[in-house]
């Protein structure tokens, strides 16, 4: 009797876990990621305490490693995939699972030995094949130009000849006065992008050259200082989102010396008007050189590029040449800012050692994509999180850092709080780790699919206490976010 008792707890829990499977699926196809994770963590939870599983466990670690990815949380997402294999090594969803995780981190070679067993298993599955051809190539692709590149050519900036380029005479676009920027040019400029025209190139490569000569002379940590009166504006993640960018000149004023701002990295990639965006911001950096900064995200990279659209994009708008141009010009970008001595911003967080100063961080070396490991991967990759201590990143990349971590960083640097962004919020921001750090994210209802707000935080030199202002996305012409991404990325969203 009492067997067949532990038998019929079993089979409930059983059937529990399934109806909880079962409602994360609706969330996930209601695009609520979080709630999705949530419920089916409790559905695996309650399965890993029971001794009996489902016959299609797998699939319970398969689902929530797909709802990671659609979160970024890339690192879980590979995890759950691979605790999916583990459990059943004939689940081939758990190979197409794992395959989009690496992808998603750039580990291409990786991905591919996944869709390799599952073009194996079906040899006439047409979505299998047609995933694993993409990738192939592009595994081919990255090593033919690393075979190909010398370490000692030219780079890009040194081969540009703009003299050479002639202005049609059907331009009606911006032109540089004297080959400086003016905020005439900058009006017409941003009323040329709203109307969806396209600054020429010549003017589109000098803006890129004068940007670089000017970042190379800059520290990786900005020291900048704001008048006690003087009203300072921070804003997150962009993401190609133009007509967002729009919308936070609208309702805090345009760049000025009276209007100073720091975009705090993630400008470009995912949203299809990335070539836009970035040269708005660039435009403004070069008016206004010393009131208006950027730091550098971690997708101002080749890999993210690459995957996320923004190289694609700039080809198709402009030129291979340009593209490669970015690269250089992105690897000058300053990773951190700091407001009076009292507030740190950088994109990503803190570091996965103690001990950290900022005399450590103004002495990075910068001009080179972001590594793997190190203070400047974390600076660009890293979250916090509500436990202290550390743990391994949801990313894959960099680390997750508790309270404690926070604090004594701030004591060490006799900083008041951090600003960091990297991570989408529900209102556009977040005060965490008893408000010593705060999330900035700008770019509302990311990729047209998040219903998240946007926000910017406003500082007065006095004070330095933030203030919130929060936004709600408007509307683009009908250009899909992701439109310019690599293939694979759409195969797999």
């Amino acid at each position: 009797m009492n067997g067949e008792c532990k038998l019929d707890y079993r089979e409930a829990d059983i059937t529990h876990a399934e109806r909880l499977k079962e409602e994360a699926n609706v969330h996930f196809s209601a695009k609520r990621y979080a709630d999705a994770i949530d419920f089916y963590s409790k559905a695996i939870a309650m399965c890993e305490s029971s001794s009996t599983k489902p016959h299609n466990f797998a699939a319970y670690y398969a689902n929530r490693s797909f709802a990671h990815s659609k979160t970024e949380a890339y690192g879980y997402a590979l995890a759950d995939a691979t605790k999916a294999i583990q459990l059943d090594p004939k689940y081939l969803k758990g190979y197409y699972r794992r395959a989009t995780a690496y992808m998603s981190l750039g580990k291409f070679k990786e991905a591919l030995k996944d869709y390799e067993v599952v073009v194996k298993a079906l040899p006439n599955d047409k979505d299998a094949n047609r995933k694993y051809t993409e990738c192939n190539k592009l595994v081919k692709r990255l090593a033919f130009e690393k075979a190909i590149s010398v370490e000692d050519t030219k780079s890009v900036s040194e081969q540009i000849d703009i003299e050479s380029m002639n202005i049609e005479n059907d331009y009606s676009g911006p032109c540089l006065t004297d080959g400086k920027v003016t905020l005439e040019f900058m009006k017409e400029l941003i009323k040329t992008y709203r109307e969806q025209g396209k600054l020429h190139k010549k003017y589109a490569y000098k803006i890129l050259l004068d940007v670089k000569k000017y970042l190379e002379k800059q520290p990786t940590l900005v020291h900048i200082n704001i008048k006690s009166d003087e009203k300072f504006t921070v804003c997150g993640d962009i993401h190609g989102q133009f007509y967002d960018l729009l919308n936070i000149f609208e309702l805090n004023g345009l760049p000025s010396d009276t209007n100073p701002y720091l975009f705090n990295g993630d400008f470009v990639d995912r949203g299809s008007f990335s070539v836009e965006c970035i040269f708005t911001l660039f435009g403004f950096k070069l008016l206004f050189p010393d009131k208006f900064f950027m730091s550098r995200g971690n997708h101002e990279s080749v890999t993210m590029n690459r995957m996320y659209g923004f190289e694609g994009e700039v080809k198709s708008k402009y030129s291979v040449e340009m593209a490669n141009l970015f690269t250089e010009v992105y690897n000058w970008l300053p990773l951190a800012h700091c407001i009076n001595r009292r507030v740190l911003v950088m994109h990503g967080g803190l570091f996965s050692k103690d001990n950290v100063t900022l005399k450590d961080i103004e002495n990075i070396y910068r001009n080179r994509q972001p590594p793997e490991e190190g203070l400047m991967c974390d600076m660009l990759w890293s979250d916090p999180q509500d436990a202290p201590g550390r743990s391994p990143s949801k990313r894959g990349v960099g680390v997750q850092f508790g309270p404690d971590v926070t604090k004594s960083f701030v004591e060490l640097n006799n900083l008041d709080y951090i600003i960091r962004s990297h991570e989408v919020k529900a209102k556009g921001y977040e005060e965490a780790h008893d408000s010593k750090c705060i999330t900035v994210f700008s770019a509302p209802n990311y990729c047209d699919t998040m219903g998240n707000k946007g926000a910017f935080i406003t500082l007065e030199g006095k004070c330095l206490k933030p203030k919130f202002t929060t936004y709600t996305a408007v509307s683009h012409p009908p250009v899909k976010p992701l439109m310019y991404a690599n293939s694979l990325v759409n195969l797999f969203c």
